[in-house]
């Protein structure tokens, strides 16, 4: 990782800390009251250069939900042309209540700062995706592993859900090949914006019940930054 990734990361995770400490107090009152188990929730992913860790995530399912809905769900995103919607916005029924605002808002992900701290990940980078996801890339897409992965990245603030699995992979390689300072700090000031666009619309599509229509990364007016997409 760069110096000068490493700095700012450690610098945006000390001002986030106070916060972070505020949240997880009022997060186990919630979770709580609303789901008894843990209010923490870990899972093993896959980082820089294939390499495995855990991350941690306020728990936003019931506890014992069935996490094969979620496998099979990203296997068909995997070999369709499908918009990357997630089942939060599809009504999913393994949520506690109000685990989809959580999840929509991003709230749910903070904890990954601790992730963060440890030189595991990073602000900006690739999600970090799980082992079985991992194992179905082609070759072409393993190069993603080669960037740190992060909290937020350049496919989130180009569309995220409205994306399909091809852009995001695409997107994620472009950023693993062109990662700078500027476009660290570009892709943060606008993963606000990009998050409540991502509200807006896992909250119309509950509503509606049905998944959002599929937009191509290249026509999506959320972030004005140039990148070379391979």
């Amino acid at each position: 990782m760069p110096h000068w990734n490493r700095a700012l990361d450690i610098f945006c995770c000390l001002l986030a800390l106070p916060f972070l400490s505020l949240l997880v107090l009022v997060m186990a009152v919630f979770t709580r009251l609303v789901s008894p188990g843990p209010v923490f929730f870990r899972q093993e992913r896959v980082g820089l250069r294939g390499r495995r860790f855990q991350i941690f995530k306020f728990r936003t399912m019931k506890t014992g939900a069935d996490l094969a809905v979620h496998k099979n769900h990203m296997q068909q995103l995997m070999v369709s042309n499908a918009p990357m919607v997630k089942l939060d916005a599809l009504n999913d029924t393994r949520l506690i209540p109000g685990g989809w605002i959580l999840r929509a808002s991003g709230l749910d992900e903070l904890p990954q700062l601790i992730n963060v701290l440890r030189g595991e990940m990073s602000l900006v980078g690739p999600r970090p995706c799980i082992q079985s996801e991992f194992d179905q890339f082609l070759p072409w897409q393993r190069e993603r592993v080669n960037a740190v992965p992060g909290l937020t990245g350049l496919w989130q603030v180009s569309g995220k859900n409205r994306t399909t699995f091809d852009e995001m992979i695409r997107l994620d390689i472009a950023y693993s090949r062109q990662a700078s300072l500027w476009l660290n700090l570009k892709i943060i000031a606008l993963t606000p914006w990009a998050m409540g666009v991502q509200f807006y619309d896992t909250r119309l599509s509950r509503k509606s019940a049905s998944p959002l229509k599929p937009v191509s990364a290249s026509s999506l007016p959320l972030m004005p930054i140039r990148v070379t997409v391979p």
